[in-house]
């Protein structure tokens, strides 16, 4: 009776087997017909397959069908956005080329061989702020000259006057002059330039660089955001210097713009657009020929260009200490705190800086050579810090010389509420000469 019920189960079971597999081929033939008619006659054949969906399997094939039309829609609105008229790379060219300018400025050769060399040219890029006569620019593209040439795409050629400079977020701006018959910027041939806010932007958001990498003017390139909330180090031979022996006063560019838009020598100064034509972004800075460039964020702009072009200098607030940056350092400094807390990790202090007298405390060695953490900054006003550029973009973005900064820190095991007063930032000159006089005694 046993081998008789055994016998039965498996004359089940294979009728069952051939159902699904009957079901299975079925199905695989449904979706290969619906797919070769489709690719074969086109979309006007759908209503035959749709005849063959009466049953619960033609239903789920029918929905599927469905998804493809959607994806391809989302597609076909993305390129029609990227192919609009107003918003085609060419068309955002044209509108924008009349507003930028090449800047150059004559250095003495530092090896003068013949008469001829006995001066060098340093090019750069610009672009028109207002309808003033006022230029924007790198302050590394003109340095310590008083007075620069300025070329814009119609061949007009004007004198400018440097009157203002931030060489910490590296800023200037350029007042046309010399015999100027109608400003750029008072008729229809050079206007300013849209500036947007870099706060908006996207990672993968298309971007567009004009300037005049290697001499060769008016050249556009394009690439995407690749990153926001970067820290751009000031790379000048002074600022590594600093940055080696007195950390807290390095500067670094908060809420950098990274992209992989080609930018090269003689690019710097020039404008970072979006598929609008907004300036989002000034290029400054790449690292070799990587695609990883940086731009200062239009929101600096909008920020330091009023002021210098009011004051003629700029001036940033200063805490006096520097954060841990290197990854190893980070790494083993969380293996000291709670596992939801986040933060910054304070390196180095100034003695008698503002953070110093607020009782800030830097990282340290002891006798065997271990290193151990520096206190752990939580939040800025209530603002939680998660990262370096959340800590510096907040003092500098929204804080200034004479004012207070509530920092939350986390010190063995315990919260702690501290009050600096922020100062301003320091001159650099005056390390320079700290570092000669302690070395040439």
């Amino acid at each position: 009776m046993l081998a008789g019920i055994k016998s039965c189960l498996s004359v089940r079971f294979s009728k069952i087997t051939a159902r699904i597999g009957v079901v299975i081929t079925l199905a695989l033939i449904l979706v290969l017909a619906h797919s070769f008619i489709g690719s074969t006659y086109g979309v006007g054949q759908q209503g035959r397959i749709n005849a063959l969906y009466d049953r619960p399997l033609g239903q789920y094939l029918q929905a599927m069908s469905v998804i493809q039309p959607k994806q391809n829609s989302i597609i076909s609105n993305l390129t029609s956005d990227l192919l609009a008229p107003e918003n085609t790379l060419n068309t955002i060219f044209k509108e924008a080329e009349r507003s930028i300018v090449t800047i150059t400025r004559t250095l003495p050769s530092p090896t003068t061989v013949t008469p001829e060399a006995q001066n060098i040219t340093v090019l750069g890029t610009g672009f028109v702020y207002d309808n003033q006569g006022h230029i924007v620019t790198n302050n590394h593209v003109v340095g310590h000259a008083k007075t620069v040439n300025v070329l814009f795409e119609n061949g007009d050629r004007f004198t400018a006057k440097v009157i203002g400079g931030d060489t910490l977020n590296d800023l200037a701006v350029l007042k046309l002059s010399g015999n100027i018959t109608q400003l750029p910027g008072q008729n229809e041939e050079s206007t300013p330039l849209p500036i947007g806010n870099s706060s908006k932007l996207q990672i993968g958001e298309p971007v567009i660089a004009i300037g005049n990498p290697y001499r060769l003017e008016n050249t556009m390139t394009s690439g995407i955001v690749s990153a926001t909330g970067r820290l751009i180090p000031e790379d000048t031979q002074v600022e590594q210097f600093l940055r080696l022996h007195f950390p807290w006063v390095a500067f670094s560019i908060a809420s950098g713009i990274q992209t992989d838009a080609p930018i090269n020598p003689g690019n710097s100064g020039g404008p970072l657009l979006n598929l609008q034509g907004q300036v989002i972004g000034m290029n400054t800075a790449a690292i070799g020929n990587n695609g990883v460039g940086f731009a200062i964020p239009s929101n600096a702009i909008t920020r330091i260009i009023p002021t210098l072009i009011a004051k003629g200098n700029y001036t940033h607030p200063y805490l006096g200490l520097a954060i841990d940056a290197s990854a190893s350092a980070i790494a083993n400094d969380y293996k000291n705190v709670p596992a939801n807390l986040n933060g910054v990790f304070v390196n180095a202090i100034e003695k008698a800086g503002p953070a110093d007298e607020a009782g800030l405390r830097g990282s340290g060695l002891d006798q065997y050579y271990q290193r151990h953490s520096g206190d752990m900054v939580v939040a800025v006003d209530g603002h939680n810090v998660t990262k370096a550029d959340d800590f510096i973009s907040y003092i500098d973005e929204h804080k200034s010389p004479g004012e207070s900064l509530n920092l939350t820190v986390y010190r063995d095991g315990k919260i702690l509420h501290l009050v600096a007063h922020l100062k301003p930032w320091p001159s650099l000159g005056q390390f320079v000469r700290q570092l000669i006089s302690a070395t040439n005694p």
